[in-house]
């Protein structure tokens, strides 16, 4: 309820187009004309190709609802060409999170759902391995065994694409989910599925990377999360951390590290991406 006991309804919009004048201030009367409060904005001009990216909160009353904004914005959009989101702001997305030995970032996002810094629903935890079977049924969240092998992969990722349609998950995490996924995996879901790795990367590829980076003696710590392409770690960046470290440590001190950075950054990056913070700009992303 508004201050003055009034309904109202908060709404997403996210738009990306060519930038040409007047983009902002059409959009803003069209919302200033509905008896919408802009309540945050944040844009974005890409010289590189002129492309425009934009990012508005606002509410209005609980009457304005979205199909009223959308035919409120079409004769904008096609004005302008604009590529253009509109959500509810208070929604969960719904996410399936993929794991499989390592729990660090599962658990880290349960607890950011559970506490409401991350508004999501886990609709469903996927793992090649059940050592997280114990983490779903405590969260009450369904566990779906997929083991997987090389010759079962084309079968079992089948099997998850199901289940995201099933539970109309919006969006796959992997958190350590220790499995390269098939071009065609990654292609139809392009821009909905969200890794996380160390940033050594393309040092110390394989086993035990920590440890490797120990050896060489490696003073900076990070981690990345990226959205998931049929490149493999090399799709467009969402979130980084990085952390100083010393010759001090141990392997294992290395490892602490790591699977703390791995789990906040990947937490945040989900957070980004849930309220719509993340357009995609090529290989690259704005974030706002």
């Amino acid at each position: 309820m508004s201050p003055a006991g009034v309904a109202t309804r908060a709404h997403l919009l996210t738009l990306t187009c060519e930038d040409r004048p007047g983009i902002v201030a059409r959009v803003s009367a069209i919302i200033a004309k509905l008896g919408g409060n802009i309540s945050e904005s944040a844009q974005f001009w890409e010289r590189s190709d002129n492309g425009f990216y934009m990012r508005i909160a606002f509410s209005t009353s609980s009457a304005v609802v979205p199909d009223v904004m959308r035919r409120a914005l079409q004769p904008t959009v096609e004005q302008f060409g604009l590529k253009a989101r509109l959500t509810d702001a208070e929604r969960s997305p719904r996410i399936i999170v993929l794991v499989s030995k390592f729990d660090h970032c599962l658990q880290h996002i349960l607890y950011q759902v559970r506490v409401g810094w991350l508004k999501a629903t886990v609709a469903a935890i996927v793992s090649n391995h059940r050592d997280s079977e114990r983490t779903a049924e405590l969260a009450g969240i369904p566990f779906h065994w997929l083991p997987v092998t090389k010759d079962s992969k084309a079968e079992q990722e089948s099997r998850v694409l199901a289940l995201i349609d099933e539970t109309n998950a919006e969006l796959v995490v992997l958190a350590r989910y220790m499995q390269v996924l098939s071009d065609g995996f990654t292609s139809t879901l392009a821009g909905h599925v969200i890794n996380i790795h160390h940033s050594f990367l393309p040092s110390f590829k394989g086993a035990k990377p920590y440890h490797q980076a120990h050896e060489r003696g490696v003073k900076l710590i990070g981690a990345t999360a990226h959205y998931v392409t049929p490149e493999l770690d090399e799709g467009p960046i969402i979130e980084q951390e990085t952390e100083r470290v010393t010759h001090a440590l141990s392997p294992e001190d290395y490892v602490a590290v790591g699977r703390n950075i791995e789990a906040r950054v990947l937490a945040r990056a989900v957070k980004l991406h849930v309220e719509q913070r993340v357009l995609l700009n090529g290989t690259k992303t704005v974030v706002f």
